[in-house]
């Protein structure tokens, strides 16, 4: 059978989601390990192929793709510690919003006037959102349906466009395309500045015709535009919504993430961040990472504008 054919809401124990992790695991091993030294999980297996449709080639790809960047990247990739930047977090900087949209998306948002390039560099902040990554691509709902991003500029300066260089844009950009196994449904930024041009220019060379038209401007006049895609029981009042507020939203999660230091840190140790090698599906459904029940409500809403 076409692995692309696999329903994505098949459960773990599934005859067609098991056929397909033993295909992906017998491909991985050849190309990341010849000699059989790892035991890559089902779960970590499911995550790629999740994240790709249930097709094995492309979800090999991506599993490459991520060990590359893990290596590549060990100045990100290298430290997951909540605590070492316990103060952003504290801050309110980034959150989670506890209700998903209409279609299941986990809603992250993050705000720039929150980040003080003096204190914290690009790459500091960037791996908060590797840390959220890594803890929501555990959740079974995720890797179904993907994540949508808030990015709220209000504040953005100089000061913080010169610590994006190339370099950077372009291993921000991986995460966001081929690089790790989420999918990235729609960027929103709001309250962008004329300034913020040049980032967003360093960045677009880096992404496919098909995120781009992910990613939706709406401007300082956003909160009309912003309903438009999310409902207002789902935004916080910050934004226009009748949702929980944003200083909450993100101390829950910065304290779902510090829960999590533990297995972050593993994650970062671990030669290919497995961390579940050896939790085989035995039969029945395995269970997510511990998830507080009001996270996995979904609200249900008209279809998004385009």
């Amino acid at each position: 059978m076409n692995s692309g054919s696999v329903d994505l809401l098949s459960p773990d124990d599934s005859f067609l989601v098991r056929s397909s992790v033993v295909r992906l695991r017998l491909r991985a091993q050849a190309e990341l390990d010849p000699l059989h030294i790892l035991d890559f999980s089902d779960g970590f297996l499911i995550k790629f192929l999740r994240a790709r449709d249930m097709d094995v080639e492309l979800s090999l790809k991506l599993m490459l793709n991520y060990q590359r960047w893990r290596r590549e990247s060990p100045e990100i990739s290298g430290c997951l510690s909540p605590r070492s930047v316990s103060a952003l977090l504290d801050n309110g900087y980034h959150g989670v919003l506890p209700l998903r949209d209409h279609s299941g998306c986990r809603v992250l948002v993050y705000r720039i006037c929150r980040w003080n390039p003096k204190d914290w560099t690009a790459i500091q902040v960037f791996r908060v959102s590797l840390m959220t990554s890594e803890v929501i691509a555990m959740e079974t709902e995720t890797q179904q349906r993907g994540v949508k991003v808030i990015f709220d500029l209000e504040g953005w300066s100089f000061s913080h466009a010169l610590q994006i260089n190339p370099s950077l844009a372009r291993k921000i950009s991986s995460v966001l395309v081929d690089s790790f196994p989420l999918k990235v449904k729609a960027i929103h930024l709001i309250n962008e500045p004329i300034f913020f041009g040049p980032v967003f220019a360093m960045l677009s060379p880096f992404l496919p015709d098909k995120i781009k038209k992910r990613v939706h401007m709406h401007g300082f006049n956003y909160h009309d535009s912003l309903t438009d895609f999310f409902p207002t029981s789902l935004l916080p009042p910050e934004y226009g919504g009748e949702g929980p507020g944003l200083e909450g939203v993100c101390q829950q999660w910065a304290n779902r993430l510090l829960q999590s230091e533990r297995l972050l840190e593993q994650i970062a140790a671990h030669r290919t961040g497995d961390v579940t090698a050896g939790n085989q599906i035995t039969g029945g459904e395995e269970e997510d990472e511990e998830e507080p029940q009001q996270e996995e409500q979904e609200v249900h809403h008209q279809e998004e504008v385009h």
